[in-house]
């Protein structure tokens, strides 16, 4: 972004200067190289700071709408600062003796050009923002996917035979497969097992739970969930920055952007 910031200025100011001095020369009033690179690149110099505050809005408030509803109200003020400071530019180099109301009408005139240049770096950061959004959301993305598959084979390679746990289902007293079990749900001192389409209670906190469950496999997806990531069918990303979580049932879970990115960093992703 940078880069391209730069090389923008730079193949902005020179094409200026090219302008310049033909319209110059078509005047009768010819300037020189230096002069009209010297003019030009002080005149666009202005925008590199405008660049800065696009690219402070957008890490600030994000690239959604708070983001593009600030930086149409900086417009405003940015845009008749800029013309402004362009037209004493210009005067400084063209007209060193003019006064204010000459100031003015060129601030003034160059107000449209303005207005255009600051839409185009609005656009151009904006689809920056996105576009690292997209490719940060992708990695993330890609990471769980990694850490699912992972799950899958460790279960798969397990020898031993399968931990049970004894699940209260109504009077009686159910012995399920920790590999069946889907996700569980935190129900104050009780946790709710879901497998296979089916519910049941054991009397332990989730948190408690999860200490004594093989990280690789079970992880949290929300504050009062825990799913088994071997039982996971498919993923989806949602707009907000959390993921959807298919389970082989059919079931949908949500996984938080808290504990997405908690997932991740426990997973060594």
């Amino acid at each position: 972004m940078w880069a391209f910031g730069a090389y923008s200025y730079v193949v902005t100011a020179f094409s200026a200067a090219w302008f310049a001095r033909r319209s110059a020369r078509a005047a009768g009033a010819p300037i020189s190289l230096v002069e009209s690179v010297s003019w030009q690149g002080a005149s666009y110099a202005l925008w590199l700071p405008v660049a800065g505050l696009v690219w402070a809005v957008l890490r600030r408030f994000g690239a959604g709408g708070r983001g593009v509803a600030v930086l149409t109200l900086a417009m405003i003020p940015v845009v008749a600062l800029e013309s402004l400071g362009a037209a004493w530019v210009d005067m400084t180099f063209r007209a060193p003796d003019g006064g204010m109301a000459e100031g003015l009408d060129r601030a003034l005139s160059r107000s449209p050009v303005s207005i255009l240049l600051y839409t185009a770096l609005a656009a151009a950061g904006l689809a920056a923002a996105h576009r690292q959004r997209a490719v940060e959301a992708q990695t993330r993305a890609d990471h769980l996917e990694t850490a699912l598959t992972e799950a899958r084979r460790v279960v798969a390679r397990q020898a031993a035979p399968a931990e049970r746990l004894t699940v209260s289902t109504g009077s009686r007293r159910t012995p399920v497969d920790l590999s069946r079990v889907e996700w569980f749900s935190a129900a104050g001192n009780y946790v709710v097992v879901h497998w296979e389409q089916r519910e049941g209670l054991i009397r332990e906190t989730l948190q408690n739970l999860e200490g004594r469950l093989d990280p690789a496999i079970f992880a949290r997806s929300h504050r009062s969930t825990l799913v088994n990531l071997a039982r996971v069918r498919e993923t989806q990303s949602l707009s907000d920055g959390s993921w959807r979580l298919t389970m082989e049932s059919g079931a949908e879970l949500v996984a938080s952007r808290t504990y997405r990115d908690d997932l991740l960093a426990r997973l060594g992703r």
